[in-house]
């Protein structure tokens, strides 16, 4: 079997390597370098605390990768299990907390339901006076997505994967007379039969669109209408005005939209949307630079959580990404048309569910169907179906 697989992040590396692992001849087209777009650009969480079973089971299938990563792809991703803090303000948040750590347990993950003060033992400065309720799991943490990168393009190749970076796909082909048919979904439907780059064909059995905030333009190369859009979101790189010790965990402020976690060197690393409006960008210029404004706002609403960041507080750097997001912030995994493959609209949970999407790819491309984790709840066609999936453990 040949795949094609569009896109060199995270999610395109991994399936490639799970690909050439089942057998299949793979060709990996990269626009530009390996992991240099959204993937570099995370903050690189790892978590099992999510508000649905489906997002919750994609964590335990990719836990067990990056529980042993170092081990088997030979590569220390720096990965620090020191926790992830989840805040409730609203008593209604708390209430759905509850909820939550309940299925969660029922799933095998270990997560609990915190009092305020409960919470402050694990995040000593924390203003416990101003939420509610919280929840913690104690091997949540994170990773460096440029390590792991690394280990997956390097493990990819090993596996006869052929990668081209400055590769771009320009289209992808159908057996359509015209080679881009668009027919009502669910009718007669083109098969998708291989891509065309600048550097000339490459015919395929599959054809695999991890082109994450990219995803909803390749699938329009035939006719399909992904809502997959490009958000920008950024981070901040600050040096407390009191030091945040190394293991205090990934602290997610729901209510407020807003996170922090520590960095190297003392750093703390803060990030979150507070805007209300959410514009679609243009993934090809948007501004990658810091918002000096924003970042100010992050600090501030890091410095109402908690009490490391006061006014000494210092912004060193930072920097902007793109988040591909969908309606209720989960992914598209599928085969959207016979021969296109769909791993993307992760809206910011791509990094961390790169190890069980990457299998699943491999799955629906050589066996013809998902068995690591039930896909059908992220089908593209829940959302002409009005469907109830939405994840709300979201900043």
């Amino acid at each position: 079997m040949d795949v094609v697989v569009v896109g060199g992040g995270i999610v395109g590396l991994s399936s490639a390597y799970y690909l050439g692992r089942a057998g299949a001849e793979v060709t990996l087209c990269e626009r530009d370098a390996l992991g240099t777009r959204s993937t570099a650009r995370s903050a690189g969480g790892i978590r099992s605390q999510f508000s649905t079973e489906v997002n919750v089971r994609l964590s335990l299938a990719s836990r067990e990768v990056w529980d042993a990563f170092e081990a088997d792809f030979g590569v220390d991703v720096a990965h620090r299990r020191h926790g992830y803090l989840l805040l409730a303000r609203e008593e209604a948040t708390a209430s759905r907390f509850r909820e939550h750590v309940a299925m969660q347990n029922d799933l095998g993950v270990g997560s609990e339901y915190l009092s305020p003060a409960e919470a402050a033992e694990r995040c000593p400065e924390l203003h416990d006076d101003r939420f509610v309720g919280a929840t913690y799991h104690a091997d949540d943490g994170y990773a460096d997505p440029n390590l792991a990168v690394q280990g997956y393009a390097a493990a990819a190749r090993e596996s006869g994967v052929d990668v081209r970076t400055r590769t771009e796909v320009t289209d992808v082909l159908t057996d359509g007379a015209d080679g881009r048919a668009a027919p009502e979904r669910g009718t007669d439907e083109p098969t998708v039969t291989g891509v065309e780059t600048a550097d000339g064909r490459i015919e395929a059995d599959r054809v695999v669109n991890a082109a994450g905030a990219w995803a909803a333009r390749l699938a329009a190369m035939v006719g399909v209408d992904l809502p997959i859009r490009p958000r920008r979101r950024q981070i901040a790189v600050v040096e407390p005005g009191v030091t945040l010790p190394g293991d205090v965990p990934l602290t997610i402020d729901l209510d407020a939209c807003s996170y922090f976690r520590p960095e190297r060197e003392g750093a703390a690393l803060v990030g979150g949307h507070f805007a209300a409006a959410d514009p679609d960008v243009d993934p090809d210029r948007y501004s990658k630079s810091l918002d000096l404004d924003w970042a100010a706002t992050a600090v501030e609403r890091a410095a109402d959580c908690a009490d490391y960041f006061g006014a000494d507080s210092r912004i060193k750097s930072g920097w902007a990404g793109l988040y591909a997001v969908t309606p209720d912030h989960h992914p598209v995994i599928e085969e959207t048309l016979p021969g296109l493959v769909t791993a993307a609209g992760f809206s910011g949970h791509g990094f961390q569910h790169a190890p069980a999407t990457g299998k699943l790819v491999a799955e629906l491309c050589v066996d013809g169907g998902a068995s690591l984790v039930d896909v059908d709840p992220l089908s593209s066609r829940r959302f002409e179906e009005g469907g109830r999936l939405v994840e709300r453990n979201v900043a």
